[in-house]
Order: C-alpha cells, then sequence, then structure tokens
C-alpha cells in the first residue's frame, strides 16, 4: 500500500480538484437522507487547529444509509482519505467518493484509545494516524473552540420529558411489535417519581399498566436483574434501526445520545429517533467505573433498598409491624419463588380498585380491595384482603376513610379541602408489609393505615 500524508484544512483549501487526507474534528453534523438518484447522503462541517473558526463543509454519498457515517457526537474527529476538494461559488468543500474514498470515526476528548467506532470499507489503520487524533484531542481539551463536553445524566437527574444522554447497562433486549425492539437499561439509581394524571374512577374500566412491554417479562429473565435501581425501558422502531444497524449487546455498557425521554401513565421510557446514536464503552471507562462505585456504596448502607427519593424517611401515615424484617423492593417481590414469604417495601399507592370506600367490603362484610403498588424498580397489584383489610383499614368510619384514602393515593386538594379537578396525584412514599402467595398473587398484612 502506498503511503500517504494528512493535510491540515487550510493547506487543503488551495488543492482544488485533487485527492487530500484529513484529519478533523466535527463542528456539525446532518442526518442521512434520499439524494436525487439512487444514493444517500449527508454533509458535516469539520476544523482542525489551522482553520477553527468556521470549518468547511464535507459531502459524503453512499449507496445504503448504513455505509455514511453516523456520527455520535459534535467533537468527535473523522479521519478522511482521498476527499476531492471542490468549489462552489466561491466556497471550498470536499467530497468523499463512494468508490475510493474512506472514512473513520474517533471520540473526541472523552477518548481513551485509537479504536474507531465506525470505519468504511475502505479505511487501513496506520499507528502513525495515532499522534494526530491525539493531538487533536489535544487541542480540544486546551481551546474553547466548541464545547465538546457532553452531560450524561444518570436516571436519577431525569426531571422532565427532555432529549437526553445517558450511560447504562443493557440488561435486556426484546421485539415487542413486528418492527419495534425494547432495550432495558440500568444505572444502579432511582428515577425520580412522577404525577399520575389517571382519575380513580377510570382505573376500573381503564387500569394503570404494570409495564410498558405488551406482556411482563418471565421470572426468569426478571432473575438477571439488579434488585435495586430503576429499569429503563427504550424503544427502537424500525426507521430508527435502518440508522442503528446493529442492536447493543445485553451486558454491555452503552452511551446513549440524543434520546427521547418520556413519560406513559407515570412510567419513564426513552424513544430512540434516527438522530439518536448507541456506542458501546469498555467497563473501565470513567463514566462506568464511577456508576459502579455509586452502586457498591449504595449497597454498603443498611436502607440501600429504601427509595432513593423517600428518605430520610417514608410518610407516617402508615405503620408496620414487621420491624424485623428487613427493607425489599418490589424487584426482589417480583422475583421471589417461596410462597408466603414477607415483604417490608417502601412504596407509592398509585390506585385503587374498587375506589369509594363504600364498596371496599363484600356483602358478608369482607375486604377486597386491590391496589397498584409502586418503587423505582416495578409496579405491582397488592389486595388488602380480609382480616389483613380489617387491620390495614383500621376500623376508620367512611367519612374517615375516605380522607385518609385520599392522603394515600395523593389526590391534590384545594386549601378549602376540595379535591382540584385535573391535577396530577402525587401519592407520598409509605411502608407496607407484603405477603407473596401462589400465582403471583401479594397481599398486604401486618399493616395499618393510621394518617
Amino acid at each position: 500500500m502506498v503511503d500517504y500524508k494528512f493535510l491540515k484544512i487550510e493547506d487543503a483549501i488551495p488543492c482544488i480538484n485533487q485527492k487530500v487526507n484529513l484529519i478533523a474534528v466535527i463542528l456539525d453534523f446532518s442526518l442521512p437522507q434520499k439524494s436525487r438518484g439512487t444514493d444517500y447522503f449527508c454533509k458535516l462541517k469539520i476544523i482542525d487547529e489551522s482553520h477553527p473558526k468556521y470549518g468547511i463543509p464535507v459531502h459524503l454519498f453512499a449507496q445504503c444509509i448504513g455505509a455514511l457515517p453516523h456520527v455520535a457526537s459534535v467533537g468527535d474527529i473523522i479521519h478522511l482519505s482521498r476527499v476531492m476538494m471542490k468549489t462552489h461559488e466561491g466556497d471550498v468543500y470536499a467530497i468523499f467518493n463512494k468508490r475510493f474514498s474512506s472514512f473513520a470515526l474517533y471520540e473526541g476528548i472523552d477518548g481513551e484509545n485509537f479504536h474507531p467506532y465506525q470505519v468504511s470499507l475502505r479505511f487501513h489503520a496506520r499507528e502513525q494516524d495515532n499522534k494526530i487524533i491525539a493531538d487533536l484531542r489535544k487541542w480540544l481539551a486546551n481551546s474553547k473552540v466548541i464545547d465538546v463536553s457532553i452531560n450524561f445524566l444518570l436516571l436519577r437527574e431525569i426531571n422532565e420529558v427532555d432529549w437526553i444522554n445517558l450511560a447504562c447497562k443493557v440488561l435486556h433486549i426484546c421485539k415487542t411489535a413486528k418492527d419495534e425492539w425494547m432495550v432495558f437499561l440500568w444505572d444502579g439509581t432511582d428515577a425520580p417519581p412522577f404525577g399520575i394524571y389517571k382519575k380513580l374512577e377510570d382505573e376500573m374500566q381503564n387500569q394503570l399498566p404494570l409495564c410498558l412491554e405488551p406482556m411482563p417479562l418471565s421470572r426468569d429473565v426478571l432473575c438477571t436483574f439488579p434488585t435495586v435501581g430503576t429499569i429503563l425501558r427504550v424503544i427502537i422502531n424500525e426507521d430508527c434501526r435502518k440508522y442503528t444497524p446493529q442492536l447493543p449487546k445485553i451486558g454491555q455498557w452503552v452511551k446513549l445520545f440524543h434520546v427521547l425521554c418520556k413519560v406513559h401513565e407515570g412510567l419513564w421510557y426513552g424513544v430512540l429517533t434516527p438522530s439518536s446514536k448507541i456506542r458501546d464503552i469498555p467497563n473501565d471507562n470513567m463514566l462506568i467505573l464511577e456508576r459502579q462505585s455509586n452502586y457498591d456504596h449504595r449497597l454498603s448502607c443498611k436502607l440501600d433498598k429504601m427509595p432513593y427519593w423517600s428518605f430520610p424517611w417514608p410518610s407516617r401515615i402508615t405503620e408496620v409491624n414487621c420491624d424485623d424484617v428487613p427493607f425489599a423492593t418490589l424487584m426482589d417481590v417480583l422475583m421471589c419463588r417461596k410462597v408466603r414469604k414477607k415483604f417490608r417495601c417502601v412504596v407509592r399507592v398509585v390506585a385503587a380498585i374498587p375506589w369509594r370506600v363504600e364498596d371496599f367490603c363484600s356483602p358478608p362484610g369482607i375486604y377486597r380491595v386491590r391496589f397498584a403498588l409502586e418503587d423505582p424498580t416495578a409496579r405491582i397489584h397488592a389486595f388488602a384482603y380480609a382480616e389483613d383489610g380489617a387491620k390495614f383499614f383500621n376500623g376508620y368510619s367512611s367519612d374517615a376513610l375516605t380522607q385518609k384514602l385520599i392522603k394515600l393515593l395523593g389526590v391534590a386538594i384545594s386549601a378549602g379541602g376540595m379535591e382540584i379537578k385535573g391535577a396530577a396525584r402525587n401519592p407520598p412514599w409509605v411502608q407496607c408489609c407484603l405477603k407473596s402467595h401462589y400465582l403471583k398473587c401479594y397481599k398486604i398484612c401486618d399493616t395499618k393505615l393510621v394518617g
């Protein structure tokens, strides 16, 4: 192979109608699009220390979308070989020709190695090119030419529906529809609780979902999950698969760029769009080491199973008679294969069937109420039944019980004591004891509603 040299952008600009080789920083990029012919194309703008202010455009063409560069973020580095310098109305640009040009994409300022995360077919790596990449990273770190510091949020830092970047571990992947996949992500932290806008009276006909996937995961799959920390579902539809052809591997830590974070019925989830990117990251990356260290520290605490958002202590509107039982999460409850095991949990009560206290007892006077409980790890149904139900409701009259139920379910009340119509319900964190039975049936026990 004939050796070749790389030019600075400043030196490449006069080389009109000549093929040049460049290693530069990506200042801007567009999504792949269909050209007027049969090809696909995208545009980049690149800079280096010789030409840092405005950069020059690069037009890239390929026969399929997958052959175009899928840039993870502004500030990454691109290696371009044999691109043709052109000019149009006095503006200089470079053209990537699918027949003889090649490219490779590298991490920018945060890069810790010289392994490209995407390459074209004709790309050939050379060890001597690593110095140019290292020098560009150093230049980026010392200059303020572009802001390349990317903030990767923890799941507990999500606070609104928005576009975010995440660094998480892939726990599971499943196909949920004909052209749709779901990736289950985790970073060891608890996503914040969200308000419930559904009316209590709607629960009978239109129940709050327990999960976002069409069918609940099997216990065998759940047993592979950590029992502490939110598991975020991220949807990848067919349109996105055109731009992200390779699904991540289970057990791999990944960076996700420009993920749309949304809420459905109080449950957080993410959506990958054509502008989103997924990149594998090694387990020794500083982001991963930091997340793992935070998780290990959390597990060393006696109260590690309590939700992050319930500290310093849950609401006092319930009392439990199971102080000798260690705290557990609802994921612990779902994983349990034992019958009649007892759990002490800190949860939010997000729904009830029936919702009117007058209907809590059957004609023989037996309590039969089904609650929907949630914590950062899961959402389940649990019953206040018979004697356990009588203990839970604590012998209150209908009026008093109605007031306590309003507090338990987080109904928004005005200063005048009236329900605020259309306002979100924000149930408090409360303690309760749960007992497992056959067929994933859970009952509330040793718990009293006291207000």
